[in-house]
């Protein structure tokens, strides 16, 4: 991929406010776009998340009325409900400290310097469910980013109330909340903001070089 066709998916991007429910997500791209959530990036590398695929066009129904009637979550082709710990505990800590060591060979007790560190800022209350809720963030960015890479639209959407969708989806009981939404999909032809210029300050508006 070269720069101009980075910028040129970049500039593709809208966030889609019509979908076409007629539209499926190829498995191999879908599969593609589920790994860059698995690959995101995160404070200490605790990826304090749990991102639910929602497929079920009857549980999405059940959705769009805690959702400020946006259509966006019934018609996409998936909806990613990106939901995080409320708390992160001590034994979170150490899951990720047993896969790191799996993963990267070793033991949990060669990690005891990194796991003193990561328990010692959960200690001073640091990791709150605020704190993962700006990891979701992060996710959501390179969701984003990739989808539009493949070309696949996504919608970011905070218009929803959170507690509705807990009780929904049985997300307090295992201590998570839904952060964020991002419906995928591909845009319906009638979608009027598809063609809309993006609307963005200059670049010497926002960027300063020191």
């Amino acid at each position: 991929m070269t720069p101009d066709q980075l910028i040129a998916a970049l500039n593709w991007r809208y966030a889609c406010k019509v979908f076409d429910p007629s539209r499926k997500i190829p498995g191999a791209t879908w599969a593609a776009l589920e790994e860059s959530l698995v690959l995101t990036p995160s404070s200490y590398g605790l990826q304090p998340w749990k991102f639910l695929i929602i497929e079920n066009r009857e549980l999405r129904e059940q959705l769009v009325p805690h959702t400020w009637r946006q259509r966006q979550v019934a018609d996409c082709s998936h909806l990613v409900v990106m939901a995080v710990k409320k708390a992160l505990s001590i034994e979170d800590i150490d899951a990720f400290i047993t896969r790191m060591a799996e993963v990267r060979g070793g033991t949990p007790e060669a990690l005891m310097g990194f796991r003193k560190m990561v328990g010692g800022t959960q200690a001073q209350g640091y990791m709150s469910k605020e704190w993962a809720k700006m990891q979701a963030y992060i996710a959501l960015g390179q969701f984003m980013a990739f989808a539009a890479l493949l070309g696949i639209d996504t919608c970011p959407m905070e218009g929803f109330v959170a507690e509705k969708y807990d009780e929904i989806l049985g997300l307090e009981a295992r201590g998570l909340t839904a952060a964020v939404l991002c419906p995928a999909g591909y845009r319906h032809p009638d979608d009027r903001y598809a063609v809309l210029p993006k609307v963005r300050f200059k670049s010497s508006d926002v960027i300063e070089h020191r």
